[in-house]
């Protein structure tokens, strides 16, 4: 689709423009990004940058419509080239840049990318868990190292629970890698345990 055509980006012209940023808690990384939110969607951009053995600097776009449904995702690596594009009918179906289904990643909804803690936002937002509540799902999990291979986006599922009323618990469900992640009345990441911390 023509992104000047996109009712998605149409709605986000004249919207207000929210700029975060983060910090890796290793020292080591660090991210600014955008937001742009209307009543029919948004989009998410953002570079990352790190500097340790896993070298790597990535620029991203993320667009979700009304529900935060994830629709479109871009993940470019300035360092080495590589990218990523899929496209989302937003009921579990995905398709690549050339328009071909992508049958191995039927069932994700939302994306998760490895570089970022902006993509846990679109589960907290979408789900609108009440506190207590949890929720599996399934998401097309972009491992930032791995781009340009078969290993760059691989389904992968988590589970979800609002642990208090800014507070939620991530867990993976193929491992027993688990935490916790505080949020803004937004929906957006201050931190992520162990990985993460907001500075703006």
């Amino acid at each position: 689709m023509d992104p000047r055509t996109d009712p998605i980006d149409e709605a986000v012209r004249t919207s207000a423009v929210r700029s975060l940023a983060w910090t890796a808690t290793d020292g080591v990384g660090l991210e600014r990004a955008t937001v742009e939110m209307a009543e029919e969607g948004a989009v998410l951009r953002g570079s990352v940058v790190r500097d340790d053995e896993a070298v790597y600097r990535i620029s991203y776009e993320v667009r979700v419509d009304a529900r935060w449904t994830t629709r479109s995702v871009t993940v470019f690596d300035d360092e080495t080239g590589r990218s990523l594009q899929l496209r989302s009918e937003g009921n579990g179906r995905w398709i690549d840049a050339d328009g071909a289904p992508l049958d191995r990643l039927d069932g994700a909804v939302d994306v998760d990318i490895s570089a970022t803690p902006m993509t846990n936002t679109l589960p907290v937002r979408r789900l609108g868990l009440a506190i207590g509540e949890s929720a599996d799902i399934v998401t097309a999990y972009v491992l930032v190292t791995e781009l340009g291979t078969d290993r760059g986006v691989e389904l992968d599922a988590q589970r979800y629970t609002r642990t208090g009323e800014l507070e939620y618990l991530y867990e993976s469900r193929s491992s027993d890698f688990r935490r916790t992640v505080q949020v803004d009345e937004d929906g957006f990441v201050l931190e992520y345990q162990d990985a993460f911390r907001r500075t703006e």
